[in-house]
């Protein structure tokens, strides 16, 4: 079986940028710390805070030399209550309270509160229950008389300015693109980043009015599809399918479907989206006790290796690293707990999914890679890839050695930084002769100290060189010994 004793972390971290690490030195510190992707919140800050980020982030990812992908996250419908005239309210239990969207934006009170989405009214109906400020407040609808949504409040409590609004069970007819998501998705493509994230995605028609949307903007990101209602669900792999990934997004989907159905869920949205090849994002509330606290909770610490174990691709960081107090430990924490969890051998809960058919040759390659290394000593596998889709194939595949995915192309590499136990290098094929593409290759990770004289690695490529999905050939070489 393979070498592991140098166990390398494969489970990637993405790391949301904010306030806490718009100064140099702590965002250089905090990429150091093991951040494979970063994410630019689209629903704070402005034009010039995202430049300012992303040339922080290009600059960093050049001077240590690692490469680091950069995720622009939309906000989405903005589904929330306006404001109160004094910033916030206590709601007593059995009290009447009116959501109104005629009411003036700034004019609420203990009695009512204006909503900055026009059309809630129409989507709810008497009996429907709502749920407040991420499900702390229950409100059960008795009647909606033209703009006004009359309640009674189940669960009451403090409520302060802008907090969103859910539906139990689902049903918002909200669309997932806003007037300003159409706007920031333009600004993302000029800032040149690796994937976009679409909030409250429906069904696959949204993904596709995204990739429209990207494509005349001349965009090649990557699109990932953030799973966070229930009408996603009944959908889920339609969505996948048309997804360059996807993530569990679980404050708003643990809010609509009730929080005990969300662990089953987020294992079954991992399981399907690694079955139909996409990569997969695990997110929200995973460190939250250390935006205050120096270590994370034991509780963080299994819910972290939890996802880690059920084969998630990247576990992400929101308000931690945002605007956190240590945003570097949160993720050098997050590191060795998914080194750790990495470490346990039965950790592949998700298939190999070596039965049945595959779609073409170059996947039919990555399985046979991934069979042949996971029964041989091999130090490494090296994929020469102009996509990125052989690495991501193989990375589907249950397997502790590392997949190097060589590649000339700067924006293919960082999008590879999201698959799980791939690490992209650069390598231009085009440099060299077709004959000495394998000793080529093969010093390119020697350079890098990846692998040493007599270490057994698989490589594959196509006979085409610089041709997307030409991958047909596997070949097992050992270092000191290629042609």
């Amino acid at each position: 079986m393979s070498d592991t004793t140098t166990p390398r972390r494969r489970t990637k971290i993405v790391a949301t940028l904010g306030p806490a690490t718009d100064d140099y030195a702590i965002l250089e510190k905090t990429l150091r710390a093991g951040v494979d992707v970063v994410r630019l919140n689209f629903s704070h800050g402005d034009i010039t805070d995202q430049q300012h980020r992303v040339q922080m982030v290009r600059d960093i990812a050049k001077k240590i030399g690692h490469e680091v992908g950069i995720l622009a996250d939309l906000q989405g419908p903005k589904i929330r209550i306006a404001r109160f005239k004094q910033g916030k309210v206590y709601l007593n239990a059995q009290a009447t309270f009116i959501l109104d969207a005629s009411l003036a934006k700034d004019a609420g009170d203990e009695q009512q509160v204006g909503i900055d989405y026009a059309h809630l009214p129409k989507d709810v109906n008497a009996g429907n229950t709502l749920l407040l400020n991420d499900g702390r407040i229950v409100l059960q609808v008795t009647q909606v008389v033209d703009d006004k949504i009359h309640c009674i409040v189940i669960e009451g409590g403090e409520l302060s300015n802008n907090k969103g609004i859910n539906l139990a069970g689902g049903g918002l007819s909200a669309p997932a693109l806003t007037d300003k998501d159409k706007h920031d998705l333009n600004i993302a493509t000029a800032l040149q980043v690796d994937y976009i994230a679409i909030s409250f995605v429906r069904n696959a028609a949204d993904i596709e009015q995204a990739r429209a949307l990207l494509k005349q903007a001349g965009s090649q990101a990557g699109i990932i599809s953030k799973i966070e209602r229930v009408e996603a669900i009944a959908h889920l792999d339609d969505i996948i399918r048309v997804s360059d990934a996807v993530m569990v997004a679980r404050g708003d989907l643990g809010v609509e479907v009730g929080d005990p159905q969300l662990p089953g869920l987020q294992k079954r949205i991992i399981a399907r989206a690694r079955a139909l090849n996409k990569a997969v994002i695990t997110a929200t509330q995973m460190m939250e006790s250390m935006i205050e606290n120096s270590i994370p909770t034991r509780a963080e610490v299994f819910d972290v290796a939890n996802a880690v174990l059920d084969g998630t691709d990247a576990v992400m960081l929101s308000a931690e690293t945002a605007s956190g107090k240590n945003p570097d430990k949160v993720v050098a924490a997050m590191a060795s707990i998914c080194l750790g969890a990495e470490q346990e051998k039965n950790n592949g809960l998700y298939a190999n999914h070596v039965d049945g058919l595959v779609e073409n040759t170059g996947e039919a390659i990555a399985k046979a890679t991934m069979y042949t290394a996971n029964h041989l000593k091999v130090k490494g596998i090296i994929a020469l890839t102009e996509s990125g889709s052989t690495p991501l194939w193989m990375s589907r595949i249950r397997s502790g050695i590392p997949i190097y995915g060589l590649c000339e192309h700067a924006d293919v590499r960082r999008r590879m930084m999201l698959y799980r136990g791939v690490y992209p290098l650069m390598f231009d094929p085009t440099q060299c002769d077709k004959s000495a593409i394998y000793s080529r290759a093969v010093a390119t990770l020697s350079t890098h100290q990846l692998v040493h004289h007599g270490d057994v690695v698989v490589m594959t490529c196509g006979d085409l060189m610089g041709v997307v999905g030409g991958t047909n050939t596997m070949k097992i070489l050992k270092v000191g010994e290629v042609a």
